[in-house]
């Protein structure tokens, strides 16, 4: 079957008896062939979560759709179903650190990321040549105290424009409003450039090296009101000694970012990942 007839399904509900049951029912009914399955339920908070790739002769998305609704609402399900094929739509926000702009750019260019990048937003105009290269929109929209509402409600308004489902923060340097991080909740992934909860805010690889630390590291993790809080999708840690000067440490750090960034973008594009309260469920 070609990539049309690919689908991504993944539900998340109360646990109960009959839930495989009635999924598998839908699927038989459309002829379909499980290709990937991934289930856990979390017993402290009774949630079940489920991601499935399948394959089916129907490539109608919308019939699909209506059998799989009507074998499982009755479970009061937050549900979502997508040909595999018509990939995510993330906006990335930069601000003057170009690396993991330059990555995730690098990696969907050359198709090993899947997801599409319409559209660049930043609060400095220093990556706009890159944006270029890409061939990319890029959106300069300075920010400060007194016009930051306005700021963020113009990126709310490309966000619809472009029909975003992700924005990934790489490297902004600018605090959320927790109006627009309730607007986006689930949606907003940022990279903290170490590895919390220790050695949260500023200069975190000064103050990491002058404790002496012996790992490094970077976090991936979901915005939310509560400043480097949201719940964490994805972390990686590097080795160092005290040999290793502050330089070193923010070159490391760096490479770190990038990887840890990657993944997170790439499980979100992959429907990897479900929120359950302030914890991840991750199917990698």
């Amino acid at each position: 079957m070609n990539d049309s007839n690919r689908y991504i399904l993944t539900i998340k509900c109360p646990d109960r008896a009959g839930i495989i049951h009635r999924v598998a029912g839908a699927l038989l009914e459309v002829d379909g062939n499980v290709l990937e399955q991934a289930q856990f339920t979390d017993e402290d908070s009774g949630v079940f979560c489920m991601r499935t790739k399948f394959e089916s002769p129907v490539a109608d998305l919308d019939a699909v759709r209506t059998v799989v609704n009507s074998r499982v609402m009755s479970l009061g399900p937050e549900l979502t179903l997508r040909h595999e094929a018509e990939h995510r739509r993330a906006m990335i926000l930069v601000s003057k650190h170009d690396h993991c702009l330059l990555d995730l750019l690098y990696r969907f260019g050359n198709g090993e990321l899947p997801i599409d990048i319409p559209v660049i937003v930043s609060n400095h105009d220093h990556c706009r040549e890159i944006a270029d290269r890409y061939r990319v929109p890029y959106f300069y929209l300075p920010v400060n105290p007194d016009n930051k509402a306005a700021q963020e409600a113009r990126v709310l308004e490309l966000i619809e424009e472009y029909s975003i489902d992700v924005v990934v923060l790489a490297r902004y340097m600018q605090v959320l409003s927790s109006d627009f991080c309730e607007k986006m909740a689930g949606r907003v992934i940022n990279i903290h450039h170490s590895f919390l909860p220790g050695f949260k805010g500023a200069r975190p690889y000064q103050r990491a090296h002058e404790r002496g630390v012996k790992l490094i590291g970077a976090t991936a993790h979901f915005v939310t009101g509560d400043l480097d809080e949201g719940p964490i999708i994805e972390q990686s840690v590097e080795r160092v000694n005290h040999a290793h000067t502050t330089a070193d440490l923010v070159e490391i750090g760096r490479d770190v970012e990038r990887v840890v960034l990657s993944r997170a973008v790439r499980l979100f594009a992959e429907d990897r990942i479900i929120l359950t309260g302030q914890r991840t469920v991750v199917f990698a």
